[in-house]
């Protein structure tokens, strides 16, 4: 090529090509990069660190309960706007736009299946509706399966992963369904049924403090955030370094609060081992 002179090389601009959305995942624990593709074959559980990404609850029913079991309770119940909540956005838009985003009526699917052949009332919550909070409806959903299941003398097993705790759009009709699905978890167990509580990222606030703290059995996934309030709240009203793992799974079970950890894959084969044990 001469110094001054036109190039005798032909420059050929290629195209970038994109790459389509979704394809790869970030993992949070280890901040690499995951096919998505992979991951969901994974059960969301990061293939390089191990880290439990969520789950919808839709995903949760499939893998914990027997293909072709599941029948669903309620599933068009919806909440009404007791308070006329005023924000950035009212509470019935907020409920219209997770609706559609979600595909749910609410925070939380609820309904009877088998668990390797053993009948079962479940109830999981959804972290993408509002951030799995409970209110009116979900604190209702779930205490009629309850009571359905002790009518039906079936154990109960609700898996939760709520970052919202009770619904502040609801106010005290909120706070209402932590005594009332505790209530109906105290009538459960008094006549001699099994209630197991499963613990996923993040289970916090009000959600935390009734009906997911009071299991018989209460299982967790591996670096579960579990608490009621969160860490950082923590540490600036106490104004104290908390310690290393405050709040996640492997630092409730080393101070007794949780009863085992269990990877996600591993989940369904223990719930049945623990429903036949206790069953006999």
């Amino acid at each position: 090529m001469s110094l001054f002179g036109k190039s005798n090389y032909t420059f050929i601009k290629v195209k970038r090509k994109e790459i389509p959305a979704g394809v790869w995942t970030k993992c949070p624990g280890c901040e690499s990069p995951a096919y998505s593709k992979e991951l969901k074959n994974n059960l969301n559980v990061c293939p390089k660190c191990g880290f439990h990404l969520s789950l919808n609850a839709a995903e949760r029913v499939a893998h914990l309960i027997d293909e072709g079991t599941f029948v669903e309770h309620d599933a068009d119940m919806i909440s009404a706007d007791p308070l006329k909540f005023q924000g950035p956005k009212t509470y019935k838009e907020k409920l219209k736009g997770d609706q559609e985003i979600t595909g749910l009526k609410d925070a939380v699917i609820t309904g009877h299946g088998a668990i390797d052949g053993s009948n079962v009332g479940l109830a999981v919550t959804d972290s993408r509706f509002i951030m799995g909070s409970m209110g009116s409806v979900v604190g209702e959903k779930i205490t009629r399966l309850i009571e359905y299941s002790t009518k039906n003398r079936l154990p109960v097993i609700i898996v939760s992963g709520s970052g919202g705790g009770a619904r502040m759009y609801e106010g005290a009709i909120s706070l209402m369904q932590m005594a009332k699905t505790c209530a109906a978890l105290q009538r459960h167990s008094g006549s001699g049924l099994l209630y197991v509580s499963v613990l996923t990222n993040p289970t916090m606030g009000g959600i935390m403090a009734s009906f997911a703290g009071v299991g018989d059995i209460i299982i967790a996934e591996p670096k579960a955030l579990i608490g009621f309030a969160g860490p950082r709240v923590v540490e600036q009203t106490i104004r104290q370094k908390l310690p290393s793992g405050f709040q996640r799974s492997e630092f409730l079970l080393a101070h007794g609060m949780i009863d085992m950890i269990v990877e996600r894959q591993d989940l369904k084969n223990v719930l049945a081992h623990t429903i036949n044990y206790c069953r006999n």
